[in-house]
């Protein structure tokens, strides 16, 4: 190869600086006329994105309060009453009765006379009894109290000879002992009843209660 030849591939390998240096120039001047554009609406920007959102309050009016209903009046119907007459009847008499017929019979039954009870009565005083039943228990606080005495009481006795109201007469001196001699002869004792004109009938009677530990 002759060197000519050599000397045009060289040089074609080697990059053309004017060329280069006229770009970036090119690139440099627009850059600038970029940011000198830019530039005054940098503020504007910023501005708005710090600016806070309004926000848009509407205020709702309550509705105008309504007027109050009309007050009616109601008048009462009249009432007619009718009118009853009053018709005043004369007071009416009762009926006679006609007097009972009585035909004469033949056949007449007697009639029994019913038997009259005899009246209930008590016999007038104080009598003596006969005793059918007389059981009598010491009381035990009397016992321990070495209590002794003899209450006279007054028995009235019915007619199957059950006491029926005791009184007391003539008391112990000890109201322990009277109160268990009314006690005892009104709950269990028995006397034979008295009789008048046949019948058994009410009686007082006269009995002794003695109380004597020696005798208990």
């Amino acid at each position: 190869m002759s060197s000519a030849s050599l000397a045009v591939v060289r040089h074609a390998q080697h990059p053309d600086m004017a060329r280069i240096a006229a770009l970036s120039a090119a690139i440099a001047f627009n850059l600038a006329a970029l940011v000198f554009a830019l530039r005054p609406l940098a503020p504007q920007f910023a501005q708005v994105l710090e600016s806070p959102k309004a926000t848009i309050v509407r205020v709702i009016e309550p509705p105008p309060p309504q007027p109050p209903p009309p007050v009616l009046k109601v008048q009462p119907l009249p009432i007619a009453v009718p009118h009853v007459p009053i018709v005043h009847e004369p007071p009416k008499s009762p009926p006679i009765a006609d007097p009972p017929t009585t035909e004469p019979s033949n056949n007449v039954v007697p009639v029994a006379p019913t038997p009259v009870a005899p009246p209930t009565s008590i016999v007038p005083g104080v009598v003596s009894l006969a005793y059918r039943a007389s059981p009598l228990r010491f009381p035990t606080q009397a016992l321990r109290m070495h209590m002794q005495g003899t209450v006279m009481l007054r028995v009235l006795v019915d007619e199957t000879g059950k006491p029926i109201d005791v009184v007391i007469e003539h008391s112990s001196g000890s109201a322990l002992l009277d109160k268990s001699a009314r006690e005892q002869v009104l709950a269990s004792w028995l006397f034979q009843p008295a009789v008048m004109d046949g019948h058994a009938v009410k009686a007082w009677a006269r009995v002794p209660v003695s109380f004597v530990m020696q005798q208990m």
